[in-house]
């Protein structure tokens, strides 16, 4: 396929002469369930960015998630008429990569395989799973377009050590924020001036859920499966709990499996404890006194802290540092609480925020510039349930 392309003239501050740089345009669309983000690259410069707010009354009329994309395509392609954006001139359209099989790390074209996946939900419903629908929608306007997913949240690297749990039955298993721990564990790389596949880190994505990842030397060979919550209890998630405890209330009567899902993902961790989800919140009531809040949230600082030293052993004392991200690694008081109990033992360094839509954009590009794409495949092993 003929890539659209353009040229674009700067001028040499040394020379003060004019050049013409080949660049590529870039769409990156990250649906969420409440919102549809999506912005515009020219090669890893964001020209612009657009959010469009759904509410839940939208959404509601939606039987599923896949019966929302003409509704959401129509909303970005009418939107982008409007900004005076011919998609036509796009080289390649991102979507946030959705409920799969597991994969391995990297760029993926969006296939019929992949796409008939997600539109039966073989992994379950989650709002990203449109991405790659909407990708391949928009690539399809273009003529001259690729469409892309990228490091999907069932990206498994996993050792088959770390896969063993004391059940045959059950598994460890790998659903982490791998969009963005490997977009960080690149920049924090490439600062440092060492390649991702020389480093052996820890990276927390601190968020309404939080993963903790061991990546030895370009894989993440162990992580908490942080969907359901396994793992450090978060502004959302319960955490691990005591199996016990939760097969009894299971069989109580006094709650339906919709009531217990939620209660481990959705409505526990801090939210359970204080009635929200919202750090800074929590910091101001901390800050009037609130002795309660304080210790929660101490609390909460102090099972990432456990996580995060306990994949210590994963490399055998060869550790290049700890990296902290995601949303509430803006917070002081969970950076401080939780380097108390960290930094004895490696190097925290913190790089707060997630920037999906720049991190999917500088996978596009990798991809237009020839790092290798991959296919996806439905393989008949009994991971993939098909």
């Amino acid at each position: 396929m003929d890539l659209a392309w353009f040229y674009v003239k700067k001028k040499n501050k040394q020379t003060k002469k004019y050049h013409f740089y080949f660049m590529f345009k870039i769409l990156v669309i990250n649906p969420g369930s409440t919102s549809t983000k999506f912005a515009v690259f020219e090669d890893d410069n964001q020209k612009a960015a657009y959010t469009i707010r759904h509410s839940t009354e939208e959404v509601s009329k939606f039987k599923r998630v896949i019966d929302q994309l003409d509704y959401r395509y129509e909303l970005i392609m009418n939107f982008l008429k409007k900004e005076g954006i011919d998609v036509s001139e796009f080289s390649a359209v991102i979507g946030r990569g959705g409920m799969l099989p597991p994969v391995q790390s990297g760029v993926y074209a969006v296939n019929e395989a992949m796409m008939d996946v997600m539109r039966r939900a073989v992994k379950g419903e989650h709002a990203s799973n449109l991405g790659a629908f909407l990708a391949y929608k928009m690539a399809g306007e273009s003529g001259k377009c690729m469409a892309y997913i990228a490091d999907p949240v069932a990206v498994d690297e996993m050792s088959d050590l770390a896969r063993i749990s004391g059940l045959p039955e059950i598994p460890r298993t790998s659903l982490f924020h791998a969009l963005n721990h490997k977009a960080i564990a690149r920049l924090h790389a490439e600062k440092i001036g060492k390649k991702y596949e020389d480093l052996n880190i820890v990276i927390a994505h601190l968020g309404g859920g939080i993963t903790v990842g061991a990546h030895q030397k370009g894989r993440v060979v162990d992580v908490n499966q942080g969907l359901d919550g396994y793992g450090p209890f978060s502004p959302e998630r319960s955490g691990t709990l005591d199996a016990g405890v939760i097969v009894r209330m299971c069989f109580s009567g006094n709650y339906t499996q919709a009531e217990l899902l939620k209660k481990l993902a959705g409505q526990g961790g801090l939210t359970a404890h204080c009635g929200t989800n919202n750090v800074q919140e929590l910091e101001k009531r901390i800050e009037e006194g609130d002795e309660h809040a304080k210790l929660i949230l101490q609390a909460m600082c102090y099972t990432i802290a456990k996580e995060i030293t306990s994949l210590f052993a994963v490399f055998k004392g060869q550790i290049d540092g700890v990296i902290l991200t995601g949303g509430i690694a803006y917070s002081d008081f969970i950076v401080k609480e939780i380097n108390t109990r960290v930094e004895p033992f490696a190097t925290v360094y913190v790089y707060p925020g997630e920037d999906e839509l720049r991190s999917l954009a500088l996978s596009a590009l990798r991809a237009l510039n020839g790092e290798d794409v991959k296919e996806f495949v439905v393989k008949s092993n009994p991971d993939y349930n098909i």
